[in-house]
């Protein structure tokens, strides 16, 4: 490890060789209502963190800043692609969320009840999802993206109570309705769901309601009167939230996060990794939906204190200026989004970027995919012309926060353009065969995680024995992440995609990862996507979907340019059997690029038959981004 100066060096050792005592040390910077008794308690698969400690995740992100007289600050800034603003400061956003927390007693919801939110990233969710784990309810946030079928699945799954929906949302100028979707996914199959609370937007007539079942938000406001809005103690490993994840099958997982570990976890990587600090103005370009909303739109933010902004809507509509005018307006100091959202605003070039003051801006971090050299140059040199540091780190639905990344808060590392840097302090993980035997640098295996650290799922909500199977028998006595990776000379980790997603062409295996890499070094591709297809000869070969930058167009010699440009970048090995260009990528909903359709047109097959690819789209979903790419193929080859 050359490259790791003396300070990270020292995080490091103490986080491994006294795990128990460096993560006591991390709780002790949160306040708490009773300290633990036993900082850790493994009985495996599952564990326990900071065994009989008392805290509330919501009287910490709130009530804690609010009597050490910090209520006067900015909290949450509510942005919308209509131009919508709305601040709230801690107090404020206190007073609501108490208000609300009274609503949610008022219609009989308590401490371990599920409730359901599938609403867009606005304040009024924000304000739910606090309310809920202040009395001890657990919340389910779905996706306002995902159609009946998904949604159903999660309130059934999760037994909900109760659902909290907004009338309609908006992408990209378009309203898109939500109440009819509710409708059709409680329709479908028997629940546990009382009542349904309706936010309506301002100017739109109500949906049709369920009587009895359905209650306006303004109703559902009123009847906290006579109600207590006060908070709930709750031991450390007391269920926060429940969040669904990929799977293998269509039934999803949900993973389970706790009010005491959650929150040790995430303020922690937020200020090692983050540099999360309380005079921030912090935005990120995620959905509430996903796990990075949950924790770095809204509780790692308000727990240290500092400004978050909640943005709903498309972050290049009404056009490509929108996410550079975002930053200039609210003199933004810290912006964590996706690769792909990167990607995409690479599409546009710099010049929408270089119209707007973003002096205010100190750091950017992309996590959700690998963030591919070329879009971390563009991002980095071209755009922020080499001032602000453009930091890839790594992490999953179940590990809460960051796992792997360079860790600017505590001594920033060198930048390695594609690489996720190292295991954060106090993350035991390494590359291992599927065998468990340990692979040595610039070798590919599987990454696993050795020991629990306090962010990591404990659990699957009503499924104790899948979460064994699925996370820590696959490789016997060690959590696998799924992922393929090597690490290198420096102790730099690479990830090259899903360990089932890996060609293996001729007795080699590339990652998809690296081959969509390799596209991108060409200056006219703005996005790549490849998947491996069967052939006679060498077992496999690549098949590559790109899409072109604005300008450009596909030709023969285009064509021969990337090939000849992956080769150039992987060798003779990187065998490409077809090159197909399309206008866009098939996405899930969190914005993964989904190779489950791109095997699917590859062999010309339906994608639910493709069942060894995880991804966070439904069949139904796949199967429209199927169609509608193999009719930009066929039409790209006439």
């Amino acid at each position: 490890m050359r490259l790791v100066n003396p300070i990270v060096r020292r995080w490091l050792d103490d986080g491994r060789s006294d795990p128990d005592a460096f993560w006591d040390r991390a709780a002790r910077q949160l306040p708490w209502f009773r300290p633990w008794e036993k900082t850790f308690v493994w009985n495996p698969p599952t564990f326990r963190w900071f065994e009989g400690g008392v805290t509330n995740l919501c009287w910490n992100a709130l009530d804690h800043h609010v009597a050490s007289g910090r209520g006067g600050r900015a909290a949450l800034v509510g942005v919308n692609e209509r131009g919508e603003r709305r601040v709230f400061t801690y107090a404020q956003l206190l007073s609501h969320v108490e208000r609300i927390a009274a609503a949610l007693r008022g219609i009989g919801i308590g401490k371990g009840d599920r409730v359901t939110i599938y609403m867009p990233t606005c304040p009024e969710a924000i304000l739910l999802m606090l309310a809920a784990v202040r009395i001890g309810a657990i919340h389910v946030v779905v996706f306002a993206g995902f159609g009946s079928g998904a949604l159903g699945d999660r309130i059934r799954a999760s037994g909900s109570k109760a659902v909290f929906a907004a009338d309609r949302t908006f992408r990209k100028g378009k309203d898109v309705g939500l109440k009819t979707i509710v409708d059709q996914a409680l329709a479908a199959a028997p629940h546990a769901v009382e009542k349904v609370v309706v936010w309506c937007r301002d100017g739109a007539p109500p949906p049709p309601m369920t009587p009895g079942r359905d209650v306006p938000w303004e109703a559902f406001v009123e009847g906290a009167h006579g109600q207590s809005g006060g908070y709930v103690p709750m031991e450390s490993n007391e269920p926060a939230f429940i969040l669904a994840t990929s799977g293998t099958t269509a039934k999803p997982k949900l993973a389970v996060h706790t009010h005491g570990g959650y929150a040790v976890h995430i303020a922690s990587m937020g200020r090692w990794c983050f540099g999360l600090r309380p005079d921030d103005v912090w935005w990120s370009t995620s959905d509430i939906g996903w796990i990075v909303g949950h924790s770095y739109i809204v509780y790692a933010p308000l727990l240290a204190g500092c400004t978050t902004l909640a943005y709903e809507g498309a972050i290049d509509h009404p056009d490509p200026e929108t996410v550079w005018k975002i930053v200039e307006e609210f003199r933004v100091t810290g912006i964590f989004t996706s690769p792909t959202a990167v990607r995409l605003l690479m599409r546009y070039g710099e010049a929408p970027a270089h119209r707007h003051d973003l002096s205010s801006l100190e750091r950017a971090l992309c996590a959700g995919e690998v963030l591919n050299a070329p879009a971390w140059e563009w991002l980095q040199e071209q755009v922020f012309r080499g001032r602000v540091p453009v930091i890839d780190h790594m992490w999953q639905t179940e590990t809460a926060g960051p796992v792997f990344g360079n860790p600017y808060g505590i001594s920033m590392l060198p930048i390695k353009p594609g690489s996720a840097t190292v295991p954060l302090p106090g993350i035991d993980a390494g590359v291992v065969a599927m065998d468990g035997t340990s692979c040595g640098p610039g070798e590919k295996g599987i990454m696993v995680i050795r020991r629990p650290f306090p962010g990591l799922t404990p659990t699957l909500w009503g499924e104790p024995e899948r979460y064994g199977r699925d996370y820590w028998e696959k490789i016997p006595g060690v959590y696998c992440t799924g992922d393929s990776a090597h690490v290198d000379a420096d102790g730099y980790v690479w990830f090259a995609g899903r360990a089932d997603e890996l060609i293996k062409i001729a007795g080699h295996r590339i990652g998809t990862i690296e081959v969509e890499t390799a596209c991108l070094q060409h200056s006219a591709v703005a996005e790549a996507g490849v998947t491996g297809r069967p052939d006679a000869l060498r077992g496999e070969v690549i098949s590559a979907f790109v899409v072109l930058k604005q300008g450009h167009v596909p030709t023969d010699g285009l064509r021969q340019d990337l090939l000849e440009t992956v080769r150039r970048e992987l060798g003779p090995v990187a065998v490409i059997g077809d090159l197909n260009f399309v206008h866009s990528l098939p996405k899930t909903r969190s914005g993964k690029i989904m190779r489950r359709v791109l095997k699917a047109v590859t062999l010309d097959m339906e994608p639910g038959d493709i069942t060894t690819i995880e991804d966070e789209g439904s069949v139904e979903e796949a199967r429209e981004a199927w169609q509608a790419m193999r009719a930009q193929v066929r039409a790209s080859a006439t």
